[in-house]
């Protein structure tokens, strides 16, 4: 395994807390605004739960998916012969382990998008599969033997770039034509600011033609609801690919806890409390982005998510150190791989006064 990441950060974050201020920290995505009510109130309704909870969900918490995912991004599972929706214990299990579920193993190769969210690596070196970095938006090399497992993210952690209905058709097409599973982890699909690049689920019959065969997406409420701590997360898509990662995770006892499928029924059926979330994110962007740019950075895609992907024009390390005298905390473009090392991605995570410090300092 690579060395953690954000360990190589605690130098820097130890300069940013000497800062009279104290540290604004923007370097890693982490909910700070409090659960909303509704999901707490659910969570304690269901809290007395002795029995085992069932590992394919409740019908509850399977219904308000499927209604979210009819609302909020225009995909209908009805069709499918067993509507495809699996509870996973949070993204960053499944896309980590992913690969072992699929049996993947050596000789086996797993493509995703560059600059990306590390642990799509991770997931791939955990099975002894080969990695294929991919460059963002672009098809899969398939010189040797094509990748089993193909993942897009969009929008996309770190940049926010958002993939186009052509690039998604070209995606699915690519792999049907060889053989391969398709994951799109969409955990930022609602999170868009530009009407110029909507997001659309892999799952949209304007993509797939209503075809889920081969094709499955991934969706949390960690940053749409602030249930990072409750690891919220579920798979959606072909129904038999479905079928056969429960049997996987039943085996497993890869079960999300029962009180925590009841808050995540509520929280899928409150629109509400996340397009209030929504607008907060929405103030912060738009106050930190004109802050930076009058700091001489240039914002680079960033159309839709909970970063802003941000470059001077020059190595990462010394972006990183100069936002550090400020107190300020980034990530450094080159953890997310090529095309990251003149980056820093600053999250939307922080309260309105720390926004508002950061803005401050910055000007």
């Amino acid at each position: 395994m690579p060395p953690f990441p954000w360990d190589r950060l605690a130098p820097y974050a130890q300069k940013a807390d000497a800062h009279p201020g104290g540290r604004v920290d923007l370097s890693v995505g982490t909910p700070v605004d409090p659960v909303p009510a509704v999901v707490r109130e659910a969570l304690i309704e269901a809290a007395d739960w002795p029995g085992y909870p069932a590992t394919r969900g409740t019908d509850a918490l399977r219904e308000a998916a499927l209604g979210w995912m009819r609302r909020a991004i225009g995909v209908g599972l009805e069709g499918d012969a067993q509507p495809g929706v699996l509870p996973v214990i949070g993204s960053k299990e499944l896309v980590a382990g992913l690969p072992a579920l699929l049996a993947l193993g050596p000789g086996d190769r797993v493509a995703y998008p560059v600059p990306a969210y590390p642990t799509y690596e991770i997931g791939a070196l955990l099975t002894g599969s080969e990695p294929v970095p991919t460059p963002f938006g672009q098809l899969p090399d398939a010189s040797g033997a094509a990748p089993r497992l193909v993942w897009l993210n969009s929008p996309a952690n770190p940049h926010g770039r958002v993939l186009t209905l052509e690039e998604l058709r070209a995606a699915v097409a690519w792999a049907r034509g060889h053989g391969a599973v398709v994951v799109s982890d969409e955990c930022y699909i609602t999170l868009d600011w530009d009407d110029s690049a909507k997001p659309v689920s892999i799952l949209h019959p304007d993509v797939c033609g209503g075809d889920h065969t081969g094709l499955l997406a991934l969706h949390s409420l960690s940053k749409r609801s602030n249930l990072a701590g409750y690891r919220a997360a579920f798979l959606a898509g072909d129904p038999g690919l479905l079928k056969d990662l429960l049997l996987v995770r039943m085996h497993g006892g890869m079960i999300m806890p029962g009180p925590v499928q009841a808050a995540m029924a509520a929280a899928l059926n409150d629109d509400a409390h996340a397009a209030a979330q929504k607008e907060l994110y929405r103030a912060r962007r738009t106050a930190l982005r004109a802050a930076l740019e009058g700091a001489g950075f240039r914002i680079d895609h960033s159309q839709a998510g909970l970063y802003l992907w941000a470059t001077r024009g020059e190595p990462c390390w010394e972006t990183i150190g100069s936002l550090a005298e400020l107190g300020i905390l980034a990530a450094p473009g080159e953890i997310y791989g090529p095309g990251g090392e003149q980056h820093v991605r600053l999250a939307l995570t922080a309260t309105d006064e720390r926004i508002a410090a950061a803005v401050r300092r910055l000007g």
